[in-house]
């Protein structure tokens, strides 16, 4: 189909050209002239330059000041004092006992279910679907007389088994 091979008989029939005279006397003047530099074929050693970049130099010492004007500004604000009165302070609760809180609401969030596929029990020949969930259960107790309000969360686990038949 596609036949190269007249272009690789002249590719192959191709020779370098020789070079000119001129050429072996401009070689020869250079290495007359070579006085221990070495050659880099006209190509002259790039120089490293210090470059300096004022622009985040003068954000970075803005910043800096900014910085500094808030610390200092914010140390010389003068204090409030409040003057505190003397009174009688609430007795001191020692123990909060369990009759003064009561329930005020259960939240269960479950936040991964997984398919474990079938599985057998040793005793039993029926297969049975294993499904494994992951939760959270947070239950809020209430101090009517006070207000006041306490949460519990803990985790749970969960691992189901339902029974498959093949009927």
């Amino acid at each position: 189909m596609n036949d190269f091979s007249e272009l690789e008989d002249q590719l192959r029939k191709l020779r370098p050209a020789t070079p000119s005279p001129e050429l072996f006397k401009q070689v020869e003047r250079v290495l007359a002239e070579e006085n221990g530099s070495t050659l880099t074929a006209g190509v002259l050693p790039r120089q490293r330059r210090l470059h300096f970049n004022w622009l985040s130099l003068g954000l970075g010492l803005a910043a800096a000041t900014a910085l500094v004007l808030f610390a200092f500004v914010r140390l010389q604000q003068p204090t409030t004092t409040t003057s505190k009165v003397a009174s009688v302070s609430p007795a001191p609760a020692t123990a909060i006992s369990a009759a003064q809180f009561v329930p005020a609401g259960l939240t269960q969030v479950v936040y991964h279910t997984r398919d474990e596929g079938l599985h057998f029990s040793n005793n039993s020949a029926q297969p049975m679907r294993r499904v494994r969930s992951q939760a959270r259960e947070t239950i809020r107790w209430r101090n009517p007389k006070t207000g006041a309000t306490l949460r519990i969360s803990y985790p749970r686990e969960e691992v189901s088994l339902t029974p498959i038949s093949g009927q």
